[in-house]
C-alpha cells in the first residue's frame, strides 16, 4: 500500500486541474485509486471487528466518483483533489451515521457522522439528547473521545434551539446544526508505522456517539 503515490498524484492533480492534463495522467489516477481501494479493504476489515454491520461492504461501496459536478457551481475545476471513503452499514447515499476517511494534501481528516440532515431531522437528534442527557455527556465527556474529538458539529446555532425549557443547563449540546465529529490528520501522520491502527481506534472511539444518533436517525427514516 503506497499512500504516497496518492498524495504525489492529488497534489499534481491540484496545481493541474483541467481535462487535457487528466486525460494525459490517467494510469497515474488508476494507481492511485488502487491504492486508496487496498487502505479501505483494510479499514472496512478492520472496523468490521468491532461494527459487524460494515463487514459486507466493498470500496466501490463507499467511494464516489473524482469529477465534480460544476453544474450549479463558480468553481469550474472538473476534479475533486481529494479521495474520501464512508463506511455506513445503509450506505454511502444514507442518512445513517458511518466513518469516513478522508486523503488530501494539507487537508486530510477521519471524521463520524451524517450530513445534509433536514431540520426536522436536527430536531429529532436534539429531543433525543433532551431527553437521554446523561448517556449523551457519558459519550461527548469520555476522555478518549474529547481527546480526538473535541468539537461536535461544525457550525452552531447562534441562539437556543426552539422547543426545549430555558432553563436547560446543557443547551449549547443541542446547538450544532450537524452531528458529526473529526480529526485532522497531517501527511506525516500517514509515515508512521501504526497509522492503520490509530485510525482504527478512531473509528471505535467514535462508535456509541454515532450509535447514539443512528438510534434516531434509523427510527426517523423507517417512520417517514
Amino acid at each position: 500500500m503506497d499512500l504516497q503515490l496518492i498524495f504525489d498524484f492529488l497534489r499534481q492533480l491540484s496545481a493541474h486541474n483541467d481535462r487535457e492534463w487528466f486525460h494525459e495522467h490517467k494510469p497515474l489516477y488508476q494507481a492511485a485509486s488502487l491504492e486508496f481501494d487496498k487502505l479501505l479493504t483494510i479499514l472496512i476489515s478492520r472496523v468490521g471487528e468491532f461494527d459487524p454491520s460494515v463487514r459486507h461492504l466493498q470500496p466501490k461501496d463507499c467511494t464516489w466518483r473524482i469529477y465534480r459536478d460544476v453544474r450549479f457551481s463558480l468553481d469550474k475545476r472538473p476534479y475533486k483533489t481529494h479521495m474520501g471513503g464512508f463506511l455506513s452499514a445503509k450506505g454511502k447515499k444514507s442518512l445513517h451515521c458511518g466513518y469516513y476517511f478522508h486523503l488530501e494534501p494539507e487537508g486530510s481528516f477521519y471524521a463520524g457522522g451524517t450530513y445534509g440532515l433536514t431540520p426536522k431531522q436536527l430536531q429529532e437528534i436534539r429531543y433525543s439528547i433532551y431527553d437521554n442527557i446523561e448517556e449523551y455527556r457519558s459519550i461527548i465527556e469520555n476522555k478518549p473521545f474529547k481527546k480526538y474529538f473535541p468539537t461536535i458539529g461544525e457550525e452552531c446555532l447562534k441562539v437556543n434551539p426552539k422547543g426545549f425549557p430555558k432553563d436547560f443547563p446543557y443547551m449549547d449540546l443541542l446547538k450544532p446544526k450537524d452531528f458529526s465529529v473529526w480529526h485532522r490528520l497531517d501527511e506525516q501522520f500517514f509515515n508512521t508505522p501504526d497509522f492503520v491502527d490509530l485510525l482504527v481506534d478512531m473509528a471505535r472511539i467514535s462508535k456509541p456517539f454515532l450509535d447514539f444518533l443512528n438510534y434516531t436517525v434509523d427510527d426517523f427514516v423507517r417512520k417517514n
